[in-house]
Formats: C-alpha cells, structure tokens, sequence
C-alpha cells in the first residue's frame, strides 16, 4: 500500500532522516514512535507532502508519488493542533475540503451529515463554531474532515496530545473503533508509548533518524531488537553484576559481558520456582499501590529490582519484609556493546 524506500531528508547540513524504508499495507494502523526530534513527523510530512526528499521514493498503490503536489495525493491529515477554522461552523469546517474539490453542494451536504454521523457528531453540533466545542468534539471534527474526501489514507501527527489524560484514554479506544470501521490505512504518530501499543497492529520505533525496529506490539515489547528499543518501550529493570553473578552460580546461561533486562511483570515475588527459573532472597524496599496491581521495589543482590504484582487483596508485602524474587533466564532480553544484538 505504501511503501518508503531509502528515504534520506536533509535540512541544509543535518540528515534528518537516514535510509528510511517502511512498507505499510492496506487497512492496518500504523504508528511511527519515538522521542521528540526522532524524524517520526519529519516521515510523516515526507508521506503527505510537506517534505521532499533529498533521495529515495515515496510509492502508493505501486504509484510514485513522491514529487507529486499535496493536494493530489489523495491523503487526509489529522494536524496536532487540529488546524481547524475557529470562526467557521463545524459543517463549513467539515465541507471545506469538498468546497475545494467543487463537489456540487447536495452531494457535499450528504457527505458532511454521512461523516458527522460516523465520528458522532450530531446535526446541533454541526451548527456550533468549532471554538464552542470541547477538545475531543474538536477532534471529531477534525478527524471527519479529514476522511469526507474519501482519502485512500490518514496521516494523523499526535493528534490526541492535546486532551486531558481520562479523554485521552476515551478517544483512543474510540480512534481504532473508527479505524477499522472505514478500514482505512492509518499512518499515527506518537511519542507516548502505551498509545502505540494500544491502537497499534504494528510500530516503527524512531531514534536519531532511524529506524531501530519495525514489529508488532508484542514484538517491539517483548523481543526488543535493540537496547533502544528494550529501554524506550514501557518500563523494565537492567541486571547490575550482582544479580547477574547470582544467575550465572545459579547455573543460567547469561553472559555477564553484555547489558541484561528483564520486565517487571516478568519477575514473581515467593512463588515456587519452575524448572529452570531461579529465585533470589530479598527485601521490599517500598511499594506502589495501583489498585489493579502493586509495583514492589525489592533489594536483591545489591540493586533494586522494580516487580509487579496483580493484587489479589491478600498476599501483599509490607516494607523491610523479606521475599524471594523468581526471575526465568529465558526472558532476559541481552544486548551486546553496540546496543544491537538482542535476544529473548
């Protein structure tokens, strides 16, 4: 569906992008993550328009289309700051594209009210200025407008950055509703990694203008292919050598020359160890009450090791109290000096 090959961009000097190459297929949703200044907006804009490179193409639907004008590229945006007209109407806002296009005005209006529909806007809403409406209304809006053109693909630039934490949460779920409802190819970009994981089928992870992993959710938390990778996604524990040293007494098989990390998650607190897990003695340092779950911080060997724990309302652990943490070698994920030789 679309298809970056050997994408460079420069801005005068500094190489913005490095030989970037993604092949997104139709009708999946996916997300470009990283931290700010990583290119993810900079692969974004190269995609709609906004950024010619300075070699490699962009193709879609087997079309090249990487010098062809934004407006005939047939793709809807969705800006983080909505880039709506405050002063017009949510109807004018949603119809304006289709003003553009000349789309006569009875085939505008049914397109508008069809859209306005879908995304749940309702005909009295249509009728306000969009600066009467609250910050996920203005969302709606900008979403709907983005797709009445009948676009071959959305490109949305952190679109959800802008809404209070509890909304944030509503609207994503509501975004991949809509999503896989019109089955539309959806480019996303976001630095905020729960985000990705959720709306996501599959990530490209940004750093310094590179690619370091193109996966699944499960693949890009779980088998980490770089150190990068393993630290941005989510939280996780880095072995320091006296665990490690622990470990490799212990009979496992890692190799202290390299940087070891496991997952919180992956760690259980006085559970009867399996076959081939190993339990080491420790001591709660402090903990976390979430509700769902606890997050222990337990001293072992020297470091704390961070642990959570799904709260049955029963066996919970109190400070200075002394615990066995059960670590698995087989879910270290380890990486050579260079950062990039992971394994699980």
């Amino acid at each position: 569906m679309i298809k970056l090959n050997d994408i460079v961009v420069k801005f005068g000097d500094f190489e913005a992008l490095h030989n970037i190459n993604v092949h997104v297929k139709e009708g999946e949703f996916f997300t470009f993550l990283g931290p700010s200044g990583c290119g993810k907006t900079t692969t974004l804009r190269t995609i709609t328009g906004f950024i010619e490179p300075v070699s490699g193409t962009v193709v879609v639907k087997d079309r090249d289309i990487t010098h062809v004008p934004i407006e005939d590229r047939n793709i809807g945006i969705v800006f983080q700051s909505y880039a709506l007209f405050p002063t017009m109407t949510v109807y004018d806002n949603i119809a304006f594209g289709l003003k553009i296009k000349k789309i006569p005005k009875g085939e505008r209006d049914r397109r508008v009210r069809e859209i306005a529909r879908k995304v749940d806007l309702s005909d009295e809403q249509l009728k306000k200025a969009v600066s009467q409406l609250s910050g996920g209304q203005q969302q709606r809006v900008a979403i709907a407008r983005a797709l009445v053109t009948g676009p071959a693909i959305i490109c949305m630039d952190e679109p959800l950055s802008n809404l209070d934490a509890k909304l944030r949460v509503q609207l994503r779920n509501e975004l991949k509703k809509m999503q896989k409802d019109f089955g539309i190819t959806t480019i996303y970009v976001t630095h905020d990694q729960e985000e990705a994981l959720t709306l996501s089928d599959r990530i490209a992870v940004f750093n310094k203008g590179y690619i370091e992993q193109i996966g699944t959710p499960n693949e890009v938390y779980n088998f980490s292919k770089t150190e990068f990778v393993c630290n941005f996604i989510g939280d996780i524990n880095r072995l320091e050598s006296g665990i490690v040293d622990a470990l490799v007494k212990g009979g496992a098989a890692v190799d202290p020359e390299k940087h070891n990390y496991i997952r919180l998650e992956r760690l259980h607190v006085n559970v009867e160890p399996r076959p081939g897990q190993l339990a080491l003695d420790g001591v709660v340092a402090s903990r976390e009450y979430y509700g769902l779950y606890i997050k222990y911080y337990i001293s072992v060997a020297g470091q704390t090791l961070k642990v959570i724990e799904k709260n049955d309302g029963v066996r919970i652990y109190e400070e200075g109290q002394k615990v066995r943490v059960v670590i698995d070698p087989r879910d270290i994920m380890a990486y050579g000096a260079d950062g990039k030789e992971g394994k699980q």
